[in-house]
């Protein structure tokens, strides 16, 4: 009892940690834009695996301005570009920008991937609005792989790629492969490419749009009436699943994230999630409340990567990244959805894409390079959410936990309690998708919703979720 009083301390202290940041001052809006015009704008930083690499990146166009509380609307609304000026000339115009106006910035982390230009002409191609639409790749690669920002065909060719048309609204981060130490390095990079877009995208690099996505995401986002909505899933499979013709998806069921467990690996214990379950969605009219965000998809106010970006100390991670960024979120005022329609589909290797997707590299090649760092990062990864209480703080990196560490808004232990998951004996309560993907978890929280539309109040909430099978 003693001991396990002691770990529940522990928990605790983790969520508690950090001091009051100061107010940040947000950068003026501007459209169009581009890091290409902003030549002194960089800072040299250590690489997270070799200390004795230093790399030139950029800055990031904010530091997080949730000054470890919950926000205010008129904070979030400092972030934001609008594709129009008002009559001042003023590109942040808050919610009175039109939403066909309203700027959108995808990031997207490729690794040696010959699809990723394919993703990026998916995506203004079959946008409605892609003059507002501005990508962020980070392509990491070796001389002979394909560019991402290289037009499929030359321009002389075929004039109306979209990387011809649109080769202005894309930035790249150029890295060498063997510098690669996983997604959660690479896509922190992406977050360094964010400049102010009212909405922030995340995708993977082998996705294939769907007609007037652009559009159809930013419905749902909004008829959430929550400010702090992150709409994130686990895409379904490209295959079948899109009209060729119209580009219109062919699908009525759509996947929702509820179904995690305890995995053991070289770097000790920690949460992955499965499966995930897909249906016809049962809450309408809105994207539905679910407990976990997925890095695969991810769509939000541009807010959300300001004050969660990717954590630049966690090399060699793979499945610690959507526990890292989902539980940070959460204590600093963010919920999660699914998508009640899907905007996207992914490309696995598996059918008739097996062949060709499974030839694709993996940064998971450089891991003799970069020995033994992974379980170093790991704990930090476990330790900043408190997932790790056994392990005392003192054996973890606490570098910039400031800026990438949990807020205040929730406690993590909010969130584990809440959701049926024991961070001290490594256990889960199974079975939480029967509470998720029935509604029963939107139509509980959702009336919490605080009037000014800033997030769930979790302090209104005293459920617990346990297995009902047991």
């Amino acid at each position: 009892p003693k001991e396990s009083k002691k770990q529940d301390n522990n928990v605790f202290k983790a969520a508690k940690r950090g001091k009051q940041l100061t107010k940040v001052t947000v950068p003026a809006a501007k459209w169009p834009i581009s890091i290409r015009d902003e030549v002194d704008n960089y800072e040299e930083i250590g690489h997270p695996a070799d200390s004795t690499i230093k790399m030139t990146a950029p800055k990031f166009w904010s530091d997080p301005i949730h000054e470890n509380q919950l926000m205010s609307r008129e904070q979030a609304m400092e972030i934001g570009s609008c594709a129009v000026p008002d009559e001042s000339g003023n590109y942040n115009r808050g919610d009175s920008c039109p939403p066909d106006e309203r700027t959108i910035y995808v990031a997207i982390a490729s690794y040696r991937d010959w699809q990723c230009r394919y993703t990026v002409e998916s995506i203004f191609s079959r946008a409605k609005n892609p003059k507002r639409v501005r990508i962020g790749v980070v392509d990491q690669i070796i001389d002979g792989d394909d560019h991402c920002d290289v037009p499929i065909d030359p321009c002389d060719k075929d004039p109306y790629q979209a990387l011809c048309n649109y080769k202005d609204q894309v930035d790249v981060y150029q890295m060498e492969a063997p510098l690669a130490v996983g997604p959660v390095f690479a896509r922190h990079f992406g977050h360094r490419l964010y400049r102010g877009e009212y909405y922030a995208m995340q995708s993977d690099a082998h996705v294939t749009f769907t007609q007037n996505w652009d559009e159809d995401i930013i419905m749902q986002q909004e008829s959430t009436k929550d400010e702090m909505a992150v709409l994130s899933t686990y895409l379904t499979d490209v295959v079948d699943s899109i009209d060729e013709k119209t580009g219109k998806s062919l699908r009525f069921t759509r996947p929702i994230m509820c179904q995690t467990d305890y995995e053991q690996g070289q770097q000790g214990k920690y949460l992955r999630h499965g499966s995930q379950p897909e249906g016809i969605p049962l809450i309408h009219g809105s994207p539905q409340l679910q407990p976990y965000w997925a890095a695969g998809f991810s769509f939000s106010r541009g807010h959300f990567v300001v004050n969660v970006p990717y954590d630049l100390y966690q090399p060699m991670i793979f499945q610690g990244e959507e526990m890292s960024i989902g539980i940070r979120g959460f204590t600093i005022g963010y919920d999660y959805f699914a998508p009640e329609r899907s905007v996207c589909f992914h490309t696995y290797a598996l059918g008739p894409n097996a062949a060709k997707r499974g030839q694709v590299k993996h940064f998971w090649e450089n891991g003799a390079r970069y020995k033994g760092v992974g379980i170093r990062a790991m704990k930090r990864v476990l330790g900043i959410v408190g997932m790790n209480p056994e392990v005392p703080v003192s054996e973890w990196d606490h570098t910039e936990e400031d800026r990438y560490g949990t807020g205040k808004v929730r406690d993590v232990t909010k969130f584990y309690e809440t959701f049926g998951i024991d961070v001290v004996n490594k256990k889960t309560e199974h079975h939480l998708c029967s509470f998720v993907s029935q509604g029963q978890l939107h139509r509980d929280f959702m009336p919490l919703l605080r009037k000014d539309g800033m997030g769930v109040d979790y302090s209104k909430v005293t459920y617990k979720f346990k297995d009902p099978k047991k």
